[in-house]
């Protein structure tokens, strides 16, 4: 066999380089479309349910979010299993389903069961899918830090809540719109927000509760619009701004009056910045 194959080789030369030379083509255009990864992604095809519960613990959080999502998913076509984790404030269910499962039609599914379980879920509590990615997914990490002696327009020095509002406000949007960027997860910083912390007794004094305080902010944190007006062939837009931009607007909310004297949420309240409470931490290793 070994000395026919010889034999061929030798007499039929032309068509061996022929040979040889459309494997090599081939080769060469089959190696510029070949996707290179330093590490492969080799998860299988999941969809993840991401359920933001603030001060539900982890008992709560898997009897009346995780527990029911699980349930519901069962059933689904080209279903393998699932997997949750529940903490404190979060509900994440993985549905893994089957190779070879288009991972759109997988998503189509899950959404469809996520639209019914809501029915049984708390009120205020909305289940959300997670990205087309894995954990093998993730390509790039970075880190915003200030300049030693850097200042803000204010002559303050910038402050781990001033770096995740710039990283959430800023860099996020932008990055987003890259082409291939599916998502960009932030960890770290702190969160900033805007607290008002009331005083029970002076609220009791008025003959006020946290619902009024509550709902006077939802109120006077919308924009209104009224239509418009026509002058001279012209239309005016009539609307009304309310949308709070800043401490002193939300201490100016009025609650009520007593006597003809308006009661404000400054009266009844303290308002400040302050952080949303997080739960881990990000470190930096400097090498």
């Amino acid at each position: 066999m070994f000395e026919r194959i010889l034999h061929i080789s030798i007499y039929q030369r032309a068509i061996v380089l022929m040979a040889v030379m459309m494997m090599a083509i081939i080769g060469a255009y089959s190696y510029q479309k070949l996707p290179i990864d330093a590490v492969p992604d080799i998860t299988n095809v999941q969809v993840q349910i991401n359920t933001n519960a603030p001060g539900y613990s982890p008992v709560e959080a898997e009897q009346r979010i995780t527990f029911p999502i699980e349930t519901i998913m069962a059933g689904l076509p080209h279903l393998d299993y699932t997997r949750s984790i529940s903490r404190y404030g979060l509900s994440q269910v993985t549905v893994i389903f089957k190779d070879g499962t288009d991972v759109y039609f997988a998503r189509q599914q899950v959404s469809q069961r996520i639209q019914e379980a809501k029915g049984r879920l708390p009120i205020g509590i909305e289940p959300m899918m997670g990205p087309i990615s894995t954990g093998l997914g993730e390509i790039f990490m970075w880190t915003v830090d200030a300049e030693p002696g850097a200042k803000k327009p204010d002559g303050s020095e910038y402050t781990t809540t001033d770096l995740r509002e710039i990283q959430d406000w800023v860099i996020r949007p932008q990055l987003r719109m890259v082409k291939g960027v599916t998502e960009i997860n932030t960890v770290g910083g702190y969160v900033k927000q805007f607290h008002v912390v009331p005083y029970p007794e002076k609220m009791i004094s008025f003959g006020l509760g946290l619902a009024d305080l509550v709902t006077a902010l939802e109120r006077n944190n919308l924009n209104v619009g009224a239509g418009y007006i026509e002058k001279s062939g012209e239309q005016y837009l009539v609307r009304v701004p309310g949308q709070i931009a800043n401490l002193n607007e939300i201490g100016n909310i009025i609650l009520g009056s007593r006597q003809g004297t308006p009661i404000r949420v400054k009266d009844v309240a303290d308002i400040l910045i302050g952080k949303e409470l997080r739960t881990g931490a990000a470190t930096r290793c400097i090498c």
